[in-house]
């Protein structure tokens, strides 16, 4: 089971249950049991993009692109 929440910085991460910290990209580590969980889900594929559908709910499409897209 995998546990999805946010850093103070608004990143949105993912940990394994259990997990007693997490440092995100910022460079802040975090309690994870100190956190507020946004959603439980059973692998890490499922985590990986329910972090990704969370990221585009808040900041937009954050998919990468080619240079010669932009």
């Amino acid at each position: 089971m995998y546990i999805i929440f946010r850093c103070d910085c608004g990143r949105v991460l993912y940990a394994k249950e259990g997990v007693a910290t997490r440092k995100c990209v910022c460079g802040k580590t975090l309690k994870v049991k100190s956190r507020r969980i946004f959603k439980k889900v059973n692998t890490r594929e499922d985590a990986s993009l329910a972090v990704q559908d969370m990221q585009d709910e808040i900041y937009g499409n954050t998919g990468f692109m080619k240079a010669s897209d932009l």
